[in-house]
């Protein structure tokens, strides 16, 4: 069991004083325009403190590095995809783990994902259209066979999902930032499916494509009536899975028609044609395919704000497909690409402090983001010292977990998140970053205020010195071995 002592000890920087989460304060601090006059590195690394802070030294005019140099480019006159944000999920797992904390540690939860100078920042949250894996157990919002959604109530998320919506809503708000908060469906109910299970993949029976469309509509009115504003929807979350848990198949042309046909002519029926409709939402192998399907329906197309995808194509022990998405953004340069799901599965408490798990995170996000993606969505924010709960036993890892004792323990993905999330806000424009050696990673983006952020991943087992280039000027920093870094300014 983890107490709250081994929290405050792995958490380093991030303290929890009067059941408020407090970082240093040099570590949030926010840097001066991009001047020269407030150059800051922020970095963490295994075994020391997170977002650790220090100046940065004076930059020098530009002089042509060596080979033997390590060094790493940005060229701010090269601008591509705006930022759209960052952000992960409430589940069910994530409310009924978030009812267990004491006001203090809930409130500490609120500051540690919305205030952007302490926590993360987060302006993107996404849900589940009734039940997914993540939770006590599996439910919809209707009687079975009810054609007609007469029963339709949304009453088992009232009592903790919603509430929590609500006040991450709130705590967003007095930070001034603008929520959006977009939902997912695993399945439709059993009775609407070839395999009549909510489980198990089975597809959506021709018959019932209104209902359901009618049902998802619903399910956004209701949650409006709710007080949760919903900026949009993704159609099915991985159409492609065949899961023990809430699962259900699309093929391509099958979600095109169901787009096009049927759920969009809906929503745009009952008013809500302004809401943002993500498409596939499943992993990067079959991304390109997905996209040219649906992207070249001219019925469906109208409705499509972006192009969703997970990571989970790693499984298999293959190299993480971060070309697909540079081919489809290449393709298709005015459609948003959104990161919406990515988690360590298989959790083991023994590895809740494992360096490793963070370095994936920063590795990911600096190639989704090199790649095209316009954000990037996290999966659970909150779960159990078990990684759950799940109905079907599906634990995973998470930023934030929850000790027995009810206290929080941040993880080493908070931290990989904060190195972007915190520094990289929403409208930033992504500039050209490249590194001099493989060993190095970089992105870099221009925010809207004029700062800059540059995010650098060492993951080698050395400490590395390099020369950084802005343009005509350059800088020497340091970085620690399997260190991400953030420089700003």
């Amino acid at each position: 069991m983890t107490t709250r002592r081994d929290a405050m000890r792995l958490l380093g920087a991030a303290t929890l004083m009067g059941g408020q989460m407090a970082v240093a304060a040099r570590s949030g601090a926010a840097p001066a325009a991009a001047n020269g006059t407030a150059w800051q590195v922020v970095t963490s690394a295994p075994g020391a403190d997170r977002f650790a802070a220090r100046p940065l030294g004076a930059f020098q005019p530009a002089v042509q590095p060596p080979e033997t140099d390590i060094a790493v480019f940005v060229d701010t006159s090269k601008r591509y995809q705006e930022v759209f944000g960052f952000g992960g999920a409430v589940t069910d797992a994530v409310a009924e783990v978030h009812a267990t904390l004491t006001p203090a540690q809930q409130q500490a939860f609120l500051a540690a994902y919305f205030d952007p100078r302490a926590g993360l920042g987060y302006n993107i949250l996404r849900t589940t259209i009734h039940s997914s894996d993540f939770g006590s157990g599996s439910y919809t919002y209707v009687r079975a066979g009810d054609r007609s959604l007469g029963s339709f109530s949304i009453a088992p998320d009232l009592k903790l999902r919603v509430p929590l919506l609500r006040a991450a809503l709130a705590s967003a708000r007095a930070h001034g930032t603008d929520m959006r908060v977009f939902a997912s469906p695993w399945s439709a109910p059993a009775w609407m499916k070839s395999n009549d299970s909510m489980f198990a993949g089975g597809s959506l029976l021709p018959a019932y494509r209104d209902t359901w469309a009618r049902y998802i509509v619903k399910f956004v009115q209701a949650y409006e009536q709710a007080g949760i504003p919903l900026w949009g929807l993704s159609v099915q979350n991985e159409p492609m899975a065949k899961q023990k848990w809430e699962s259900m198949i699309f093929s391509a042309d099958e979600e095109t028609r169901f787009l096009g046909d049927h759920l969009g002519p809906a929503l745009r029926a009952a008013g809500l044609g302004g809401k943002k409709i993500i498409v596939w939402d499943h992993n990067r192998d079959l991304l390109p395919q997905r996209a040219a399907t649906i992207l070249a329906d001219a019925k469906a197309r109208p409705y499509i704000w972006g192009v969703g995808y997970h990571w989970y194509e790693t499984w298999s022990g293959g190299e993480p497909m971060h070309r697909n998405v540079a081919a489809v953004h290449a393709a298709w340069p005015d459609v948003n690409l959104l990161m919406t799901e990515g988690c360590i599965e298989k959790f083991d408490p023994a590895r809740l402090q494992d360096w490793s798990n963070g370095e994936r995170y920063g590795r990911e996000m600096i190639a989704d983001l090199n790649a095209g993606s316009s954000g990037w969505v996290d999966w659970n924010m909150l779960l159990d010292s078990r990684g759950g709960p799940n109905h079907k036993n599906n634990f995973c890892f998470a930023p934030l977990h929850a000790s027995d004792d009810g206290q929080l323990v941040f993880t080493p993905i908070y931290t990989a998140i904060g190195h972007f999330s915190r520094y990289i806000r929403p409208k930033a424009r992504r500039v050209g970053a490249t590194t001099s050696r493989s060993t190095l990673d970089a992105t870099a983006f221009r925010n809207a205020d004029g700062r800059l952020a540059v995010v650098v991943m060492n993951r080698s087992d050395q400490p590395q010195r390099y020369r950084l280039f802005v343009d005509r000027q350059e800088v020497t920093v340091e970085i620690p071995a399997r260190a991400l870094q953030t420089i700003v300014g």
